[in-house]
């Protein structure tokens, strides 16, 4: 048994979790986790914002598949001082995306180089019955350009997604709506991690692909709910991507073991691959109440508790060894 105390943390996109369905605004909660444990290996949704990603000092950003793979034990991840990444683009390079790459070049020293796709990758988002969808065209000319591209340890997918006019402003209205762009860029990462084995993540590029002014403006001039704010003061919304996908842990056969995982930490009502892979493994999975997903999947096996507070007392018994019923109010006789 690993001597290491390692915590998976996920909040997947599209599902309508309160904390962690909007723009990083999960973050507080996975900083909170990462104190109880030796790293936090998190999906990208959790701290993606925009420009913005605040994501703790002993995380390891993990694109969604490539955790569901490692939790079932396909490969281990090992950490890396830095990766060389290739910032993909659809012909030609935007110069707000070449200025978002040259300031992570400046500011955290990163080795990035844009890549000119020959086809374009095209994404669209939209609502289908209230719920985010999208469709995507042009992945598997993608894979096929950048299979070959050994020289780079992780992709950073920085293009387009076609969201009209009215939907962009319901989302931005009405605080209760889902974001619409994350559901296919989740699609399309998922897709490509797959594929090339290797760290991928795509640039949320919202606002700055819309044409029309006057809804380009509509956010900056209103205040709008809070877990959307990154993405009202942010331009190119690349940056939390770079600084993710700096140091992501590469798919390798040494390295960080699931044996070491603790603990998945998930909303409550939601189960996927992850879920599925620790529940074989015998990993413990703890359920939050308060940020229950809106998909309503099947109910599981899991440690319920209310809150992220609490998901942090019960972790913080579990390397202590005590039991946590022993830490509440006993009744005798």
């Amino acid at each position: 048994m690993s001597s290491d105390f390692n915590v998976a943390f996920i909040i997947p996109t599209g599902i309508g979790c309160a904390i962690g369905g909007h723009a990083g605004d999960a973050t507080p909660a996975a900083k909170l986790i990462a104190e109880t444990c030796d790293k936090i290996l998190l999906n990208p949704n959790v701290v993606n914002a925009s420009d913005i990603n605040e994501m703790p000092e002993n995380g390891l950003y993990v694109e969604g598949s490539i955790l569901d793979g490692f939790l079932r034990g396909e490969y281990m991840l090992e950490e890396v001082r830095s990766n060389r990444i290739a910032v993909v683009v659809n012909k030609p390079a935007r110069p707000d995306t070449i200025n978002a790459v040259n300031a992570s070049i400046t500011t955290l020293g990163i080795d990035a180089e844009i890549v000119e796709l020959d086809k374009e990758l095209f994404m669209s988002g939209f609502y289908k019955d209230g719920l985010p969808t999208g469709h995507h065209a042009g992945i598997n000319e993608l894979i096929y350009q950048l299979k070959p591209l050994n020289n780079f340890d992780a992709f950073a997918i920085a293009t387009e997604i076609n969201v009209d006019e009215k939907t962009a402003l319901e989302y931005f209205t009405d605080s209760n709506k889902l974001n619409p762009w994350g559901w296919i860029e989740a699609r399309v990462s998922n897709t490509i991690a797959k594929a090339l084995k290797k760290p991928v993540a795509h640039a949320p590029i919202e606002i700055g692909a819309l044409t029309n002014e006057a809804l380009f403006n509509l956010p900056f001039q209103h205040v709008v709910d809070p877990r959307k704010a990154p993405e009202v003061i942010s331009n190119c919304f690349l940056h939390c991507v770079m600084k993710g996908l700096h140091k992501a842990p590469r798919i390798r056969d040494i390295g960080i073991h699931r044996n070491s995982i603790a603990a998945l930490i998930t909303p409550d009502y939601c189960w996927d691959e992850a879920h599925a892979a620790c529940y074989s493994a015998g990993i413990p999975i703890i359920a939050v109440k308060e940020n229950a997903s809106m998909a309503g999947k099947v109910a599981f096996d899991a440690i319920h508790v209310e809150n992220y507070l609490e998901a942090a007392g019960v972790l913080l018994c579990m390397k202590a060894g005590i039991k946590t019923n022993s830490v509440r109010k006993q009744t005798y006789g």
